[in-house]
């Protein structure tokens, strides 16, 4: 079912990426299979619980030790640190394998595949916000907001297909989506990585052991699709995947189906405050999707270039929820 083979993922990975070169490429060395992944299951979006979390898509994953796939749920993640993005991890096929090319925090959103995971993260690259000068400007199209939650910088940029997950989970070979990088996702590749931080390693693990993420148990329908945060994942938490939702129904409208099962609680907002990273910033090297050691803090971080969206808004002195009058792409 899985092969150990380091130069055939680094050969994958670079006919994957269009370049030959991999020394920073995304890839999780030795966790490569023969059985496709499922599709992607359609789920609702839990409501984002204060300023300043990101969305990371749920992603099929593959257990080493029980060889089957496994279902790591959606959530919202605060970023190692203010201007970070999520690069989410991908399946690529190529040589008769399906090789696992593991996320990343970074500047900018580099290549995942093309696999459209929703909220933002589109086949063609992901339009659910940006940094600008260490403020987070929402795209409250594709970004559940509680009725009433204020945010500092918002604006509304429809998305084609309305936002909810696609179905295909990897790039290339039969039923695969058939995407290639651009000059900017190869670009956002060779800049400097922060691996996954320890939460969503946790969550990672947390999912492993929970039978109703398996695929063979759920068959391609996770009990559990999507948590509020990683710290809340429990086996009661969560909400159950459902039916796609007519087209053109914004996030805040997606409801759970009937058999589905909402967030047993919902956070309250803690304001627009960042708290202090737990995981430091360090080169991107490739890894496992197990979970791994606490890493030692590096000094070096990496900084972040102004978005080139800033000139179409700005701070709100008085804290007020300030709406951009044009989107930051056309």
């Amino acid at each position: 079912m899985r092969v150990r083979t380091p130069l055939l993922a680094a050969a994958v990975c670079a006919a994957l990426m269009g370049t030959g070169t991999v020394a920073s490429a995304q890839i999780s060395i030795g966790v490569s299979v023969h059985i496709a992944p499922p599709v992607l299951p359609v789920y609702t979006q839990p409501v984002m619980p204060a300023s300043g979390y990101l969305w990371v898509p749920g992603y099929w994953a593959w257990s080493d030790d029980g060889a089957y796939y496994y279902w790591v749920p959606g959530t919202w993640v605060l970023p190692p640190q203010p201007g970070l993005l999520w690069t989410p991890g991908y399946w690529g096929w190529a040589n008769d394998v399906y090789v696992w090319h593991e996320g990343y925090w970074g500047p900018s959103v580099g290549f995942y595949g093309g696999v459209d995971y929703g909220f933002g993260y589109g086949p063609h690259g992901y339009d659910g916000g940006y940094w600008n000068h260490g403020q987070f400007y929402y795209n409250t199209s594709v970004t559940h907001v509680r009725p009433g939650m204020r945010l500092a910088h918002t604006y509304n940029h429809p998305i084609a297909g309305g936002g909810a997950p696609g179905h295909a989970s990897f790039n290339g070979g039969r039923g695969g989506v058939q995407v290639h990088a651009t000059a900017a996702q190869l670009s956002a590749g060779r800049e400097r990585h922060v691996m996954p931080i320890s939460a969503q390693r946790d969550l990672i693990n947390s999912a492993s052991h929970d039978q109703r993420l398996r695929a063979s148990y759920n068959h391609g329908h996770p009990g559990v699709a999507t948590t509020p945060r990683p710290d809340t994942f429990t086996r009661s938490g969560g909400e159950a995947a459902h039916a796609p939702q007519p087209s053109g129904v914004s996030p805040q409208e997606h409801r759970p189906a009937e058999h589905g099962t909402g967030p047993a609680h919902e956070p309250r907002a803690q304001g627009n405050a960042h708290p202090t990273p737990n995981f430091a910033p360090r080169e991107h090297v490739p890894t496992t999707p197990r979970a791994e050691p606490h890493a030692a803090p590096h000094a070096n971080a990496h900084p972040v270039a102004p978005h080139p969206s800033a000139q179409h808004g700005g701070s709100d002195d008085k804290g007020g929820d300030r709406r951009d009058q044009h989107p930051p792409r056309p």
